[in-house]
This record gives structure tokens, C-alpha cells and sequence, in this order.
């Protein structure tokens, strides 16, 4: 993910404006406006300058259900750091004229784009994703590939960062992509604040493969959330794969289609963000030795720390504690 757009002097507030256009599926307003715009005194820091913005000062959303009035006008887009482009209710049919151009703008004096759903076909529609990485949803897939062959869709993916444009699949993964937008921005530890305030469980990354349709089982699978649970408290422990096989009760195999199944990925994959999450935490309270950090989180050492904390978070460690660490100088 590009840095610029989002590093902003202490104590001033990211700009960030959502772009409601015609049409326009309420739940991703939704989701953008519970975790960027809603005021969080618990966590003791500057949140979002969030801002809801429109062409036109009343629009109706998806099918009509209501209109939504007393939007700011898109000139609040050429002041945003962040902006979030509209979905499309039907993905061939293009957005006004003005809504592509305030996004064109956007883009031409870097600020960060965002997209959820059929929102990438806004992005595309603007002319600036071609030769860029995308997705959304499965269900869109070939259709987008059709209208916009130039642009690299990953259509398998939960959400693609592709550094100031950032997109993600179906709704759900509108909350996955929201974030991990936080967790750049802030930081792992408020990122996980703002998951549980949300009591939605921060299992999915962006690697993750979309839950595509697929027929029903015959019985139903038996839930991860408690073995997932119980990692969480041992990652300090030497796991591996087969010690969580035993440990659910499975063979290896058997593990790894579970993992597949609910959570989209692997669970080696799965237990590496898990550590690099709790390495990010230590860091984050504090934590000042390398070796305590990659001991606790069992990542083992400070050698792969610093390839897996780059590998996620393009941060090195002395990096992601200068800018999310406390205030103390950094040895």
C-alpha cells in the first residue's frame, strides 16, 4: 500500500470522503461509516474527517429503498487523502459524468482509492485501472474482464492492494478490506479494537480466496472457531500444521479442506498473519527487543520477523515502531 497519501502531520485527522451516487448498495455505506466515521473516544487518538458526498444534493439508493439527503458535494473529494468510489447497482451501466471526473481528479493527485464490490467497475470506468491489479465480485467476474480487458483482475481474491488503489470483492469483504485499511493507518492494535467493537472476527486477509459457489455439503463441517481460538493464546508456542491437525482432531488433510472451506486459506498461511498480528502488537505496546518480539509471537527469530513484517506490512520492525509505536525513541 502506498505511504503517502495516508501519513498526515501528529494529531491532524485523515480526510476521508465516500462517494454516494445512484443506486448505491446501503450496506457498504454502511460499513464505511461504522468504521471510518463513527467517533471512537476509546481509543485516544485522532479518527477519520469522515465525509458522505454526492453530485446532486438528494440521492436514492439501491432499488429506491430510501433517499439520502444532506451530503456534502463532490468538491469534498479534491480535499480528501482517502476516497471511496460508488458500487453499481448494474455494473454496465457507467456513473455520471461528474462522479467519474471528481474519482479522475483523485487519482491524479494521488490520493488513496477505494472500492468495494462493483466498485471497481468505477475505477475502471475512470480510466485508472488499467494495467492494474484488481478484483470484485466472483458474480461480476467475467463481465468485468469483458468491459475492461486491460485491467489485471484477480477475481479469486477477498480485496487487492495495489498501493493507492485498493479494491475488495462482495460485501462482507468490504469489512475484511476496512480493516486492514485501519491497521495501516493505525496500527494492529486498533485494528483489533475496532474488529471487536465490531464483534466481527479478524480472520481474513486479502490473500484469502472469495467464497464462491460451490455445492452444499451433505452434512455440515465442524466450526474452526474453537481451534482458532486457542492458537491465538499459544502463539508463542512452536505450532505447526500437524500439531494443529492433532489438536482438532484431524488428519493434515482433513485440516487443510476445513481451512479451505471456512476461512480461504491455508492454515500455515493463516497462523503467519496471526503471528505478524501479535509481532505487530508487541511492538506496537512497546516491546523494544527483537528477540522477545519473534520468541513471543513464534515467529523464532529476529530474521524472519523482519522478512515477515515486511512481507505484510512492507514496514521493517524499526519502521512500523516508528510510526506506530509509543513515543519513546526507538534503540
Amino acid at each position: 500500500m502506498s505511504q503517502g497519501s495516508s501519513q498526515r502531520p501528529e494529531g491532524s485527522r485523515h480526510r476521508m470522503a465516500v462517494i454516494v451516487d445512484e443506486g448505491s448498495n446501503p450496506f457498504e455505506l454502511g460499513v464505511a461509516t461504522e468504521l471510518f466515521g463513527l467517533r471512537r473516544p476509546e481509543l485516544d487518538r485522532p479518527w477519520y474527517d469522515f465525509t458522505l458526498c454526492a453530485a446532486t444534493p438528494a440521492v436514492r439508493v439501491h432499488a429506491g429503498w430510501f433517499t439520502l439527503t444532506g451530503v456534502a458535494g463532490l468538491d469534498a473529494v479534491d480535499d480528501a487523502d482517502t476516497v471511496v468510489v460508488p458500487n453499481r447497482p448494474d455494473p454496465e451501466v457507467a456513473p455520471s459524468d461528474a462522479v467519474l471526473s471528481a474519482v479522475r481528479r483523485a487519482a491524479q493527485r494521488g490520493a488513496r482509492l477505494v472500492s468495494f464490490c462493483t466498485g471497481a467497475f468505477t475505477l475502471a470506468g475512470a480510466g485508472i485501472l488499467d494495467g492494474r491489479r484488481a478484483t470484485t465480485h466472483w458474480r461480476w467476474a467475467d463481465l468485468f474482464t469483458t468491459m475492461y480487458p486491460g485491467v489485471r483482475l484477480e477475481p479469486d481474491l477477498l480485496f487487492v492492494d495495489d498501493g493507492d488503489i485498493l479494491t475488495a470483492a462482495g460485501s462482507a469483504a468490504a469489512l475484511d478490506l476496512g480493516l486492514y485499511l485501519i491497521r495501516h493507518d493505525h496500527g494492529a492494535e486498533v485494528a483489533a479494537s475496532v474488529s471487536r467493537r465490531l464483534v466481527f472476527a479478524a480472520h481474513r486477509d486479502g490473500g484469502q480466496r472469495q467464497f464462491v459457489d460451490r455445492p452444499v455439503p451433505s452434512a455440515p463441517d465442524v466450526s474452526l472457531a474453537g481451534l482458532l481460538a486457542w492458537t491465538q493464546q499459544h502463539l508463542d508456542r512452536p505450532l505447526t500444521v500437524a500439531d494443529l491437525a492433532v489438536r482438532a482432531a484431524v488428519s493434515p488433510a482433513t485440516l487443510h479442506r476445513r481451512f479451505r472451506a471456512e476461512l480461504g486459506t491455508t492454515p500455515l498461511a493463516w497462523l503467519t498473519v496471526e503471528r505478524v498480528a501479535l509481532a505487530c502488537r508487541l511492538i506496537e505496546r512497546g516491546e523494544q527487543r527483537l528477540t522477545v518480539v519473534a520468541r513471543a509471537s513464534g515467529l523464532g527469530s529476529t530474521a524472519n520477523l523482519r522478512t515477515q513484517l515486511r512481507r505484510h506490512t512492507g514496514l521493517t520492525p524499526s519502521e512500523y515502531r516508528q510510526r506506530f509505536g509509543p513515543a519513546a525513541d526507538p534503540t
